[in-house]
């Protein structure tokens, strides 16, 4: 079979992928339980080391999302320390990635009307992370603290694998990073066993497609600055 055109069902999983982005705004309409348990277990599909599955999702909606959601915007208000049980960035960061997270946050902020130098704005559009952006379901990510430094590894494509299938039943998805740096509070909380540890959350939900925040897009790295290839210029 010739490899020179997409077949239709890769044609379509590439638009998938390349219309696929994080939604900051989502509608009210809520989300049943059918299509959000749906959702992870395709999640569930992705491949892991040994087959060992790793990683839970505690899924919210209705009050009990509300009431963590303001648990933690309380606990900010009145200074509550963030907790870091791992790292996003390097640090030092170089110069080249520091660029892509000044572009990106310009980017935002900008799309919202907020001011390089106004802060208040930028700390409430901050908090709307720990409100998960409105989206009528929020998910809690946690990994069993006993897995070895891979499980990262398989955790992540379990991840890709819920945000592609929110997308295909007509979901929107973003990933929260931010609610790992209350990860104590949250699993006070939820009284999340103390052998999970809290890696990060996911809004679930419909997209609001009026909305300003959501009409930005970041953009990818071409290929060439990160791929490398080799024997591909040979002769079949």
């Amino acid at each position: 079979m010739s490899g020179h055109a997409l077949l239709p069902t890769a044609a379509a999983f590439d638009a998938l992928i390349k219309a696929r982005h994080s939604v900051r705004a989502f509608l009210p309409q809520k989300v049943d339980k059918a299509q959000v348990r749906a959702v992870i277990e395709s999640a569930r599909q992705a491949p892991s080391g040994g087959n060992l599955q790793p990683g839970q999702f505690w899924a919210l909606t209705g009050a009990p999302l509300e009431k963590l959601s303001d648990t933690i915007i309380k606990a900010r208000a009145l200074g509550r320390p963030s907790v870091s049980e791992y790292g996003w960035f390097p640090n030092p960061m170089p110069a080249h990635l520091k660029e892509r997270q000044r572009a990106t946050g310009y980017a935002l902020y900008s799309a919202l009307g907020i001011a390089r130098t106004d802060r208040t704005a930028r700390d409430a559009q901050f908090d709307r992370n720990y409100r998960f952006f409105d989206a009528p379901v929020g998910l809690v990510i946690t990994l069993d603290r006993t897995m070895g430094a891979g499980a990262f590894l398989d955790l992540g494509m379990a991840l890709s694998y819920f945000c592609l299938a929110a997308s295909a039943h007509g979901l929107a998805t973003c990933g929260i990073g931010a609610l790992a740096n209350h990860a104590d509070l949250v699993q006070e909380h939820l009284q999340i066993p103390q052998d999970q540890m809290i890696i990060c959350g996911m809004a679930l939900g419909y997209e609001n497609h009026g909305a300003l925040v959501n009409k930005w897009r970041t953009t990818r790295a071409d290929c060439d600055a990160y791929a490398y290839f080799s024997g591909f210029d040979a002769p079949l």
